[in-house]
């Protein structure tokens, strides 16, 4: 896939002008004495309008009312027009010393819900079954869907189906905790990545070294304001070690949560009348993954085959039980589970370095990232203490 052309062509929605995008860059100090630092902005006609002034975070801003209203016509510097943004974000990938954009996310925690299609449902259970061992996954795949079909989306979690099946399943000894979470009354919410930890468009993402089987999640991700509200959606890439979680899944969040392991944007696309949750439960994600190697692998995720709705996943998430004061992103799974042999016969796909992931919905736009280890691509140094002393050498707090 040419890199350079998806990222300058669809990184945008297709709707464009009828798509309020707000998000967040990094620009670097400029010569007349401005402060290096991250901008909350939005897509007006084409160019980036600096809300900071307004709203000194991505999260702040996502707590108001009259969000829509500021992406709109709040005033604001003009820094000039998205595609150079794209291209220098291409050409530097998160380089400080060059504007770029930034993960849209900022004091927000990063969750993520598994297990909410049924497809990536089995590959799970095999992965658990393999005990880390893509060698094996193969031959388990083919005695697991023997048994239980290779489709479980009709099946309402929590339901009285669920617990038959679940009852059939124990007495042949193939209940597995990941079908407890698929097809149970409780969804799996974890932890995918700290506040300020992800990174955005056309940065790496990091592998663990130490991995030999892992996958990218493209996903969308919901944004979720301090009150619980669905206030918009990004895509993103939840990088997955499937031999870590397949050894044990008390190593998920080894599996989770390393160094750039976590892409989210190109930016978050508000909900408005144009734009709802309907919308959101209709989309369709498409990934290609390509190799210098030149393998090409390509797949998609259909939100309409999701088995919790992103409300309910909300639920599961966050609420009386659980607030979150700064809101919350939450990806909501995928059914992508790449299968495809890379290399020897039965050894299934995972990653080399230097591939290069692009994922793709027409309403939210194109996401790239190419893939590194996360030993070696540059360290996670800027966090909450020094967002808040760069704000405020701003005057922005």
């Amino acid at each position: 896939m040419n890199t350079e052309k998806f990222v300058i062509e669809r990184s945008l929605p297709q709707d464009l002008a009828a798509a309020a995008l707000v998000g967040r860059v990094w620009r670097p100090a400029g010569a007349d004495g401005r402060l290096e630092g991250p901008c909350v902005v939005a897509v007006r006609d084409g160019r980036l309008v600096d809300l900071s002034a307004h709203a000194p975070t991505l999260s702040a801003l996502l707590e108001r009312d009259d969000r829509l209203q500021l992406a709109a016509s709040a005033a604001g510097e003009d820094l000039g027009p998205v595609a150079d943004w794209l291209a220098s974000s291409l050409r530097h990938g998160g380089d400080p010393q060059h504007p770029h954009l930034l993960a849209p996310c900022d004091l927000q925690v990063v969750k993520a819900a598994g297990v909410t299609f049924a497809a990536s449902m089995l590959e799970r259970v095999i992965e658990e079954q393999a005990r880390g061992e893509p060698e094996k996954a193969h031959a388990i795949r083919a005695s697991m869907t023997a048994i239980v079909g290779e489709d479980l989306s009709a099946i309402e979690p929590g339901s009285d189906e669920a617990r038959k099946l679940k009852e059939v399943l124990s007495a042949q000894g193939l209940w597995s905790q990941y079908l407890e979470v698929g097809i149970g009354p409780d969804a799996e919410v974890f932890t995918k990545a700290a506040p300020l930890s992800s990174v955005g468009h056309c940065t790496a993402v990091g592998l663990h070294p130490a991995s030999h089987w892992n996958n990218p999640e493209p996903e969308i991700v919901l944004a979720v304001n301090a009150r619980g509200e669905i206030v918009g959606a990004a895509l993103g890439n939840d990088v997955n070690l499937r031999d870590f979680e397949g050894r044990s899944a008390l190593l998920l969040g080894k599996a989770k949560d390393n160094n750039a392991s976590c892409a989210i944007g190109p930016f978050v696309r508000l909900l408005d009348t144009h734009f709802t949750l309907e919308d959101i439960a209709a989309a369709e994600v498409q990934m290609t993954v390509s190799g210098a190697d030149g393998f090409v692998l390509q797949g998609s995720s259909s939100m309409q085959c999701i088995s919790r709705s992103p409300e309910s996943l909300v639920r599961h998430a966050m609420g009386r039980h659980h607030q979150y004061p700064d809101g919350i992103f939450l990806f909501c799974g995928t059914m992508f589970a790449p299968t495809e042999d890379r290399g020897a016969p039965g050894a299934g796909f995972t990653h080399h370095a230097d591939d290069q992931v692009c994922i793709y919905s027409a309403r939210l736009g194109g996401l790239f990232n190419p893939v590194g280890l996360s030993d070696r691509l540059p360290p996670w140094t800027f966090g909450i203490g020094a967002l808040m002393r760069n704000l405020a050498a701003r005057k922005l707090i």
